[in-house]
């Protein structure tokens, strides 16, 4: 048995086979001449392969469909476009004609120059059809070599993905049902593979650096992604203790849900607000099942990067829409698009030496100005379903959001020349992730509706740590006397301007931080939805006095070590029958 240890990202655990996904996985092209009596068996070799591709397209799309909703299928839908357009297969014939070679190198050899072509091209059309150009020339080329390469959105059996890195648009069109836990070299706990892996509630270890190489496809794994370890091939007599350890999750999870229904309110009477953050609108029909009262963040990006292309304004409108309507009365706040980084959208970015300080967010978005308005009317107008609230993103001063704030007012104005319904008590706000937010909270509180604390960022640009580095991960800790000391004068700059603070970064779902985030004043707690019933049973469990006594002894620490062992000693003696599940 091998025991590996690396970050836990997502509770739980999970037992399965393990699924080697790597980029490394291309066929070798054969090369060789070919009679001119055989290009006609070739090109019917193609046409084979035409077919057979269409149809395993056709099934994926209509997944999509299903599972995660049209605009996630639009991918598919422009690859079967170009699995049937004649000026394509045309160049192909040609080349096959004149070079006299085998079909799969002619493919090939097509493929790489209008990829090339393409990728190079100033217009940003051309450069989102490279990316299709070589998804489907692969797919073929599979066919024609009767290679079966299994995609994420393809899985046979269920599995335990080991991979080295996934892009958030692996993520989401993988297929969640059949991925039990995943195990993977890079990332930390707010990196965005955890993020959606503790949203579709997947168990997760990262940071493992070696995983790749540790373990091979078909290996008996265990991921315990509660402790941050994965064994490989363990002994039967630890398999059973895992099977034990996992019914017993099962029953702890059944006894906090069944708390549902009840306020999130201390002991003491002090209530606060328990929300959800969601990806994908589908994810908006369960969030109820877990207790929350409304979306505290939905991270609207993933429409446009689970397909890779730019979401037009009536698809980000009934995507908006249908989440309003999947939660009737309760409020939804929805962050602007928020994109650099670790998520790109190839055809409207470019790699940057430092894209974690570079062009992003609401930096990307003011620099993209009919963009940014486009998805801004489509949010005015999903307003008119119910309590839609918007939230800009990495505000770094009064500037960025004042130059928000009239690109607004220009979208307002175009969807009333448009006559569309407009709400124009809007409730806008801002999310406070970088420092430079937190120290001048008091100036950025005059002028919005609300705070959303964005932890995930603020840790790593407080603290200079790059939260998908599996080599700095250690650094990234939220209980730093830094952050506490951000978080605490960001929330009493919220108080005394009489707006509430909120926070949607991950720490709002730790149990461990929930007692001190109640001590600072924290009024509002948005999560992924799994985590709302531990979170409840702490709060309904917790006296507001005793939370703020406790959160002005952390302020006066020196290190995060002497701040975890403070709030660990606190949680033990309070909460005693919940060890297993910190």
């Amino acid at each position: 048995m091998k025991e590996l240890r690396g970050i836990s990202a997502a509770p739980g655990v999970a037992m399965g086979k393990a699924f080697l996904y790597t980029d490394d996985e291309s066929p070798s092209i054969p090369r060789y001449g070919i009679r001119v009596g055989d290009i006609e068996s070739e090109w019917a070799r193609l046409t084979d392969a035409v077919r057979a591709a269409e149809e395993e397209v056709r099934e994926l799309a209509e997944r999509a469909s299903l599972e995660m909703g049209v605009e996630h299928a639009k991918i598919f839908e422009a690859h079967l476009l170009m699995l049937g357009d004649p000026d394509l297969m045309e160049q192909i014939r040609d080349r096959l004609t004149a070079q006299k070679r085998n079909i799969e190198w002619v493919v090939w050899d097509l493929a790489r120059d209008l990829y090339q072509k393409m990728s190079a091209a100033q217009d940003a059309y051309l450069r989102e059809r490279a990316i299709d150009i070589s998804d489907v020339s692969q797919r073929l080329l599979n066919r024609l070599l009767h290679v079966k390469k299994m995609s994420l959105a393809e899985l046979p059996d269920d599995v335990v993905l080991v991979t080295h890195n996934l892009l958030p648009s692996d993520t989401l069109v993988m297929d969640k049902k059949r991925v039990k836990g995943i195990a993977m070299n890079m990332g930390g706990r707010t990196s965005h593979t955890a993020i959606l892996a503790r949203a579709f509630e997947i168990p997760a270890v990262l940071g493992l650096t070696e995983a790749t190489r540790e373990i091979a496809s078909g290996d008996f794994v265990i991921v315990d992604g509660s402790s941050g370890i994965v064994l490989v091939n363990p002994e039967e007599a630890v398999v059973e203790r895992y099977r034990g350890l996992t019914e017993r999750m099962r029953a702890d999870v059944s006894n906090l849900l069944s708390e549902r229904d009840l306020p999130a309110v201390t002991t003491d009477g002090r209530r606060v607000a328990l929300k959800a953050n969601i990806e994908i609108p589908e994810e908006a029909d369960h969030v109820l099942d877990h207790g929350a009262e409304g979306i505290g963040l939905y991270r609207s990006e993933f429409l446009f990067l689970s397909s890779g292309y730019k979401a037009d304004e009536e698809s980000q409108y009934e995507a908006y829409k249908r989440v309003i309507e999947a939660l009737p009365g309760k409020p939804v706040t929805i962050r602007t698009l928020d994109v650099g980084g670790d998520k790109i959208i190839p055809e409207l970015q470019e790699e940057e030496k430092n894209p974690l300080l570079g062009w992003r967010a609401i930096r990307f978005c003011l620099a993209h100005r009919e963009l940014f308005k486009t998805q801004l009317r489509a949010l005015i107008r999903a307003s008119a379903a119910g309590d839609l609230r918007i939230m800009f993103p990495m505000i770094s001063g009064i500037e960025e959001y004042e130059a928000a704030l009239e690109v607004l007012e220009e979208a307002k104005a175009e969807c009333r020349a448009k006559g569309h319904t407009c709400c124009d008590s809007l409730t806008v706000g801002l999310m406070v992730e970088i420092p430079s937010a937190a120290m001048t909270a008091d100036i950025l509180a005059a002028r919005t509706a609300f705070f959303s604390i964005g932890t995930n960022d603020l840790v790593q640009y407080s603290l200079a740590a790059d939260r998908g580095n599996e080599r700095v991960a250690y650094l990234a800790q939220p209980f730093h006397p830094a952050v506490l000391r951000f978080i605490k004068t960001t929330i009493d700059a919220a108080h005394a301007a009489g707006i509430p603070a909120a926070m949607c970064g991950e720490l709002a779902g730790d149990p461990m931080a929930t007692a001190v985030l109640l001590g600072f004043g924290l009024d509002e707690f948005s999560m992924s939805a799994a985590s709302i019933p531990l979170v409840k049973r702490i709060i309904r469990g917790s006296s507001a006095a005793d939370c703020a006594s406790l959160a002005e002894q952390a302020l006066k620490l020196c290190s995060y070590r002497d701040v975890e062992a403070l709030v660990r000693s606190w949680m033990d003696v309070r909460f005693p029958s919940l060890k297993s599940e910190l």
